[in-house]
């Protein structure tokens, strides 16, 4: 039978900076691609798979609102912001690669940017003034809804009209564990790929199996955190 693999953009597109550098839309969705191909010709060798059924990447629209600043002591407009349209062109792209489904979730209708932690602690440890912040200290705090609830919905439907012998999920967290047993339960193959990513030793129980195709290629910024 065949492979659906799950992808939870928000995670993939940190990891992917992190690991492979800033890209433009298409060239981050052809990459994309050609992941998750490389996990189905290792499903393939491995006789674990018969092909790609389907690629679901999950993810929630970009806040287009505004938000205050506390920088700059005002409402920015959204839909300016570079990173509005940089996830809005990548969903185009993602929409036109074969055998892929874009499942938006939505946003909480809070929106505000936030300092990033590491800046906040090196300001109370006196490392840093607030005099010397910018821009880059700061993020936009958005709450996420309805991504998970989408995958576990996927899982069900792909598990009882048997569509799928396997599944791979690329994420890095543990909310995926109770769709996961139920499709370990009803005889599916379910991989994980954390995209080199430690997870807890716990998970383990919960999946058939950890994959990551692309071990042996170093983060192009292994000297910064993945945020």
């Amino acid at each position: 039978m065949l492979t659906a693999i799950m992808v939870d953009g928000g995670f993939y597109r940190k990891r992917a900076k992190y690991l492979w550098g800033d890209k433009d839309p298409k060239s981050r969705a052809d990459e994309l691609s050609s992941y998750c191909l490389e996990h189905i010709k290792i499903a393939k060798r491995l006789e674990e798979s018969d092909g790609l059924y389907r690629v679901f990447y999950y993810d929630s629209p970009s806040a287009s609102g505004s938000a205050y600043h506390p920088l700059h002591k005002k409402n920015l407009n959204l839909k300016t912001n570079a990173v509005y349209q940089w996830t809005n062109s990548s969903y185009e792209e993602i929409k036109r690669k074969r055998k892929f489904a874009l499942r938006l979730g939505w946003l909480s209708s809070a929106t505000e940017f936030i300092i990033k932690p590491d800046s906040l602690r090196d300001v109370l440890n006196g490392k840093r003034t607030l005099e010397s912040l910018t821009d880059f200290d700061f993020k936009l705090d958005i709450k996420q809804k309805g991504v998970d609830m989408k995958i576990g919905i996927d899982i069900s439907s792909l598990v009882f009209k048997k569509q799928v012998s396997q599944i791979i999920l690329i994420a890095g967290d543990s909310d995926f564990v109770p769709a996961a047993k139920q499709a370990r339960r009803e005889g599916i193959d379910f991989i994980l790929d954390s995209m080199g990513q430690g997870i807890d030793q716990k998970l383990y129980e919960h999946i058939d199996g950890f994959r990551y195709p692309r071990n042996k290629i170093k983060p192009m910024t292994s000297n910064k955190r993945d945020t």
